[in-house]
């Protein structure tokens, strides 16, 4: 009985449930629990990075098999900018999950493009102008223009050289045929 009592003081109102699943709703977790989960499944993300990236946790303390070169570069970097190594690694790695989330991003963005709008944005972020678009795809300019801008809108971008920064590292070739 004093476990039940337990668990109903640990329950939101119904008014303040979580809602993020009906299965939280079903098992009346608490904002607490909520928390924990958040928590078990960035560690759980973690791992998967640390495991993608070749870099095993050892025991105890927190310990990491680099491979050779790896070790000599980071070395070397920590060297030059004069700062630990610990300080580096853990700078790289958020500058790596920074970039990851924002590609992912931008994918997502991608996607939501039609067709057109994805040729036209490929076309742009390869320096084409609207008129040399509108020739390859024949259609007007203002027809190209309109593409350019829904793209800029769905990237919240202003202009094709903001559009051209944000893709630059991705590879638009398959539109040179």
């Amino acid at each position: 009985m004093d476990d039940e009592k337990q668990v109903e003081r640990c329950r939101f109102p119904k008014s303040r449930r979580l809602r993020k699943s009906q299965e939280r709703d079903k098992w009346g977790l608490d904002e607490r629990t909520d928390v924990l989960y958040n928590q078990f499944l960035m560690i759980k993300l973690w791992e998967s990075l640390l495991s993608r990236l070749g870099i095993r946790r050892g025991g105890g303390r927190r310990f990491f098999a680099l491979e050779a070169r790896l070790y000599t570069a980071l070395m070397e970097l920590a060297e030059q900018e004069q700062r630990p190594v610990e300080e580096v690694q853990a700078d790289m790695i958020v500058t790596a999950l920074a970039q990851r989330r924002t590609h992912g991003e931008l994918y997502k963005r991608w996607q939501s493009l039609s067709p057109r709008e994805q040729e036209v944005t490929a076309l742009a972020c390869r320096g084409d102008t609207n008129r040399q678009m509108a020739a390859r795809m024949g259609v007007s300019e203002e027809t190209v223009k309109t593409h350019v801008r829904n793209a800029l809108v769905k990237f919240n971008l202003h202009g094709k050289g903001e559009l051209r920064m944000a893709l630059e590292e991705w590879d638009f070739s398959e539109w040179d045929k």
